[in-house]
């Protein structure tokens, strides 16, 4: 009891240190930094991008100024580098609450023809600037039809009749509000770099400061006057005032000809808490879809539910209680007369053909829904925001490697119980378990990576990358999968309820394919998803943030319960014709969604992505769909097996036929 009495204590004084320590975190984002006025602001900037191609080119691909220093890639993890992040300094420079006009920037060399020609086929494509100010984007807000549109970055330029024009000045506004001291001293990663927060009580902490929490930018064409450049040097005072219209544009690209590049800056105290200066990015649009989605999948599984009910309380419970009341004479006479489910009672646990596939894809189910659920349950607490780029990709990988294990585990006790504790092959299942899906994401990746290689793309993963993730793949992956395996062969097998037969029961011919019923089941989860899939896809390939995972929470919680419901209710019908072939049939029945979802991509290809143009964007919009599919198949086929087979134990664990 006085173990137990400490043990309380400590768990208390252990909650209340975190709670005491949780007044300085904030959650999502990192510490403010303060800076002093006049302290230099750095803007760096990112990858370009185009939602007309989906390939993603350094900034610095095209003739824009380059820093005096020299380009410098910033820090990036690995999800920033797998996402085509390029972070990069740049030119332009701020001083902390002074506002400044007519910077003059630089002024490049004379346009080559390749130069030229590149310039006018990213204005063509679209292409946006993306640049960043301490870890936010830049804004860029449009009225269209008397909406105001909000955007990230802004483009290259723009093709009026059959001219090319530039965007070679920048407005940037940024907004600021008065530093708030912490209570708490701490070093907090922010994904560009470490910041110290001092106490209250340090020396210079009643020095004004400031905290950036907000940041937004007008792109103007302007054309220059020649001789106001000449003798002009980098941050130098353009002599004449520019006057900075996004209504008109006047600067036209030639060949042989040079652009000139300035810019100006003001600041604005808003009243934002640092806590909130991601609102603006992550506003949620769309909030009665989102519960429409919600209310549309619980009509769903209210309908199913019914009917596994039914099933259950009156089929199922009906015929055992009828069966268990009568005598054994009786009782053998029925046996004569049995009919559906019960007459298969010698075959329905025969093995499968390809018992060691099923096992495999099983396996890697589990490790694929075990992922998707740790890493949008995090998501959805706070710890994956989008101020720490590539934290949800990073995350994805790390759950995904540490449910190796799980993957290893309930393969190989598949395959234990399917041959009845027989423990021989259970290294070869485990290591097809860590092969299979990796091994063919890694070649879908790989056929794609060389389209991006040959468009020289920033989105081409680099070769040393490459050789992290096999290095990740063999040296972490596999051996957890492994030891997931060793413990699966030392779990007991689950025992079947029934014998099975020597001789394999025939099939009786059936009114209609029983694959019809297999593709058709794939609707109904397809049903409880396809909302929150547009926003999904609108997130990955129209560059919009998505950030409502509580809401995809819910939806991948819901989506499992149908799945589940689905296989088990087409299950039971396939029983009930004296099919005993139930285990794939299981598997597709719910896993079948995945079809839909891939003719959904192509839909949004068709329909939504009109502008995405040629046959190397396709390719990688088809590519990727392919690989997101192939993962939700598994997933969702697993979820189907899973309660299908812990349905059939159940079913004939509670009646013994001889």
């Amino acid at each position: 009891m006085e173990s137990i009495r400490k043990l309380k204590i400590w768990a208390l004084l252990i909650l209340i240190s975190f709670f005491k320590f949780g007044e300085g975190f904030y959650l999502p984002g990192s510490y403010p930094h303060k800076h002093g006025i006049g302290d230099y602001l750095n803007m760096k900037v990112n990858s370009l991008t185009s939602i007309d191609t989906e390939i993603p080119f350094s900034y610095y691909s095209l003739p824009f100024c380059k820093p005096q220093e020299g380009i410098k890639d910033s820090a990036e993890n690995l999800g920033e580098i797998l996402m085509g992040d390029r972070i990069e300094n740049s030119p332009y420079r701020f001083k902390m609450h002074t506002n400044e006009t007519d910077i003059f920037l630089c002024q490049t060399k004379p346009l080559l023809a390749d130069e030229f020609n590149l310039l006018k086929k990213r204005i063509d494509e679209m292409y946006q600037v993306n640049v960043i100010l301490d870890n936010l984007p830049a804004i860029r807000y449009t009225k269209k039809d008397g909406f105001m549109l909000r955007w990230t970055g802004y483009p290259v330029g723009v093709k009026v009749q059959d001219s090319y024009y530039v965007f070679n000045h920048l407005k940037f506004t940024v907004l600021v509000n008065k530093y708030e001291e912490t209570n708490v001293a701490s070093v907090m990663g922010t994904g560009d770099a470490a910041e110290l927060i001092p106490t209250i009580g340090n020396e210079g902490s009643d020095a004004p400061g400031y905290m950036v929490v907000g940041f937004e930018v007008v792109p103007c064409s302007f054309q220059h006057n020649a001789d106001s450049l000449k003798n002009l040097k980098m941050y130098g005072k353009y002599p004449s005032s520019i006057k900075c219209d996004p209504a008109t544009v006047a600067m036209a690209i030639k060949e042989n000809e040079p652009v000139a590049f300035t810019y100006e800056v003001s600041f604005e105290e808003r009243d934002i808490k640092w806590p909130s200066r991601w609102d603006a990015y992550l506003k949620m649009e769309g909030a009665k879809v989102h519960w429409f989605s919600i209310l549309n999948s619980l009509m769903v599984i209210t309908f199913l539910a019914g009917i596994v009910l039914v099933i259950f309380l009156r089929t199922v419970r009906r015929d055992l209680t009828k069966y268990e009341e009568l005598d054994k004479e009786a009782q053998a006479q029925m046996n004569e007369e049995l009919s559906g489910w019960k007459l298969v009672v010698g075959d329905v646990f025969r093995a499968p053909t390809n018992p060691s596939l099923l096992c495999v894809m099983v396996g890697d189910g589990v490790q694929i829904l075990g992922m998707a659920v740790v890493t949008i349950l995090f998501a959805a607490l706070g710890f994956m925001s989008p101020a720490s780029r590539g934290t949800l990709i990073t995350g994805m990988l790390f759950f995904y490697m540490v449910l190796g294990i799980a993957a290893g585990y309930v393969a190989v006790r598949l395959w234990r119980t399917i041959f009845v504790g027989d423990n021989k092959g259970w290294v070869s299942v485990s290591w097809k378990v860590a092969c299979f899906f990796p091994g063919i994401s890694f070649l879908i990746l790989t056929t794609l990576n060389f389209l991006l290689w040959g468009s020289h793309s920033t989105g081409a993963i680099p070769f040393s990358l490459f050789v992290i993730l096999i290095l990740l793949w063999f040296c972490i992956s596999v051996p957890l999968t492994l030891v997931g395996g060793y413990f699966g062969a030392k779990a007991p097998h689950i025992e079947y309820p029934v014998r099975t037969n020597q001789i394999a029961r025939e099939i009786p011919a059936q009114k209609y394919p029983s694959w019809l019923l297999v593709l058709g089941a794939g609707t109904l989860p397809f049903g409880t998803l396809f909302i929150e899939l547009f926003f999904i896809m609108s997130s990955i390939w129209m560059g919009r943030v998505y950030y409502v995972f509580g809401f995809l929470f819910i939806v991948l919680t819901l989506s499992v319960v149908v799945c589940a419901e689905v296989s088990l209710v087409l299950t039971y019908m396939h029983l009930c014709v004296e099919d005993w072939r139930w285990w794939w049939k299981s598997f597709f029945a719910s896993g079948s969604v995945a079809i839909y979802i891939f003719f959904y991509s192509v839909n949004y290809l068709v329909f939504d992505l009109k502008s995405l143009s040629g046959p190397v964007s396709a390719t990688l919009y088809l590519g990727y769909s392919l690989f997101m599919v192939l993962a939700v198949m598994l997933a969702t086929g697993t979820v189907g097996f899973l309660s299908s087979f812990w349905f059939v134990h159940y079913l004939f664990s509670s009646v013994k036929l001889d």
